[in-house]
């Protein structure tokens, strides 16, 4: 899978946290690596401020560190996180 750096995938990364039990937020803060997760409430912060590619790149790096059940995904966000599973960034 190749990823486009486009504000369609990012809504598209969006729509596959919605359907977790985290609420994704953006904030400003002073993140070490422009974003966190506080587990604790389930929720996902990350910095207002990144561009549209370093908000898709905070998501990607997101979505492999959650434990995620696949099963509780639609049929599209399966589809896309099983994509995503298969997919190595490389800078």
């Amino acid at each position: 899978m190749s990823l486009r750096y486009s504000k369609h995938f990012l809504n598209k990364l969006e729509d596959l946290i919605a359907e977790t039990d985290y609420i994704l937020r953006y904030e400003r803060g002073n993140f070490t690596s422009g974003w966190c997760i506080l587990n604790d409430t389930k929720v996902i912060i990350v910095n207002k401020f990144f561009a549209t590619d370093g908000k898709i790149n905070c998501l990607l790096d997101i979505i492999k560190s959650l434990n995620i059940d696949k099963n509780s995904l639609s049929e599209k966000n399966q589809k896309l996180f099983y994509e995503l599973s298969q997919t190595k960034l490389e800078l």
